[in-house]
Parts: C-alpha cells; structure tokens; sequence
C-alpha cells in the first residue's frame, strides 16, 4: 500500500507547485501539510516523494524559460568550439550555474543522513521559517538594486549558488529564500535575482528529484501518486512563476517576511501543544 495516497498527492503537489518559487520554503510548507494528514515527515519514502515531485515544479521553470534557456544552452555550445563565442555573456553564464551548482551537490551526497532523519523536522522548520525571515529582511532593506542580470558575475553565481546550502541543511530556510537574499546582498535588482535564483535552481532541484526516484518507488510510495503529483505540481508552479515576476517588479519581499514568521510562530504554538508532532 502506498504511503501517500492520490488525494494527498494532489494536495502536496499544490503546495509544492504554490511554494517552490516563492520565497516561503516549499520544503517547510510540505512538511507542515503532511503532518497535518498525518504522513510521518522523516519517512525515508516521504521526503523521497518530496524531492520528486520538485522535477514537476523545475519543468515549469523550463516552460516558462524556455526561450531563454534556449539562448543560453546555445551559446554554450557554440562556444565549446568557437573561442570568439566564449567572450558572450550567455557562455560564461551557463559555465557558472555548472560551477555554482557543485557546492550543493557535494553537501547533498554528505549530509544526507542528516538532512532526511535529524534535520527534517517541523521544530527546525519553525525555526529556520523565522531566521530566514530576518535574513530576507535585511537583504532586501540593505541591497541597493542597482544591478541587472547582464550585471551578473562569477563570484555572483558562486555565491547564490552555495547559499542553497541553508536551505538544504535547513527545510524552512528557503531555496528560493536563500537565493533571493544573497542576490539582493550583492546589489542585483529584485527581479535579477529571482530570475537567477530561478536558473540556478534548475540543476540542483532536477538532480536531486532524480537521485530521490528510486528510494521513493522502492520504500512504499507507488508511481501513480508520484506522477500525479508531479503533474499538479508543474500546473500550479507555472502559475506561480508568472504571478510572482510580475509581484517583485513592483513590491518588496516584506509580505513574505510578515507570512514566514506567521507560519513560523503558528508551526512553534502547534507544535509546543501537541497538535502537531
């Protein structure tokens, strides 16, 4: 028997596609909703379905994205044989999300016992939720916005990049969080450096979706709920994309900042009376 059922695939796909992009930790929110139904967070099948169905929220991003992955892939390989090429913005930008997504491999691979047994709880959650708030906060009141993305850099991408880090090491933290506030840590305008978290994600969130199927379909989770939530998760994800581009373009993140720690300090008080375990 499946460890999640199709109705709960649906619903998690929803959030996953919901909050995968938005800067309020899908991982936090995924493990929140499971609790609620009652499915063990820190079950080995769980966060395997949880990984997985991350692949239906990265292929959103390559819809969505497509003319603009299709530029840059292009050029990559173009310049792989023509030096002139390697002097174009686009070559050098694919080298670094390469570059930049190697750090959170190597964590990944090392840490994983910690990251799906001690550290996949809803205390951490919690906690992790409101410090990133902080985080979020003061990253987008200190950041000037004065940088585009053809102002991008190497060390720009190496250093968003290892910031998913936090986010892996602590689910509640934030990917896209994470991201985010390092891009506005380093100037880039609040659209640059969603996008680049967008771009940057795609790697990382593929890879491990595609490490975790054969734990997921192996420890109790049948395919039928795996691809149904996938599928939900790419639909909703592709909705979230558009609406949240067109948000930072014209707003700040404290309406994230105000929503993390609502949910943070709800998640605690559940948690402190045992609604939640």
């Amino acid at each position: 028997m499946s460890a999640i059922s199709l109705g709960q695939a649906v619903i998690l796909g929803i959030v996953e596609g919901v909050t995968e992009f938005l800067p309020v930790s899908s991982t936090g929110h995924l493990k929140i909703v499971e609790g609620f139904m009652g499915i063990p967070v820190d079950d080995h099948a769980v966060v395997g379905f949880s990984a997985v169905i991350q692949v239906g929220a990265i292929a959103a991003v390559l819809v969505y994205f497509r003319k603009d992955i299709a530029r840059i892939v292009s050029a990559w390989f173009r310049g792989l044989t023509n030096r002139e090429e390697r002097y174009h913005h686009d070559y050098r930008f694919a080298w670094w999300v390469i570059a930049a997504t190697i750090p959170i491999v190597i964590v990944g691979l090392a840490a994983k016992p910690l990251i799906q047994g001690p550290l996949a709880s809803l205390w951490v959650v919690a906690a992790s939720l409101i410090v990133g708030s902080a985080v979020m906060w003061t990253a987008d009141q200190m950041g000037r916005h004065k940088r585009g993305e053809d102002d991008t850099s190497f060390k720009d991408a190496m250093l968003v990049g290892s910031s998913q880090i936090l986010a892996l090491l602590f689910p509640g933290f934030s990917r896209s969080g994470a991201t985010m506030s390092t891009a506005l840590m380093l100037d880039l305008d609040r659209v640059a450096a969603t996008r680049l978290s967008f771009f940057l994600g795609i790697p990382a969130l593929t890879g491990a979706g595609l490490y975790e199927l054969k734990d997921a379909l192996g420890t109790g989770v049948g395919a039928a709920p795996l691809v149904v939530g996938t599928v939900v998760s790419f639909a909703v994800a592709y909705a979230s994309i558009a609406w949240l581009l067109k948000f930072v373009a014209n707003h700040s993140f404290n309406a994230f900042v105000i929503y993390r720690i609502a949910i943070g300090l709800l998640l605690f008080g559940l948690l402190g009376t045992g609604v939640l375990s």
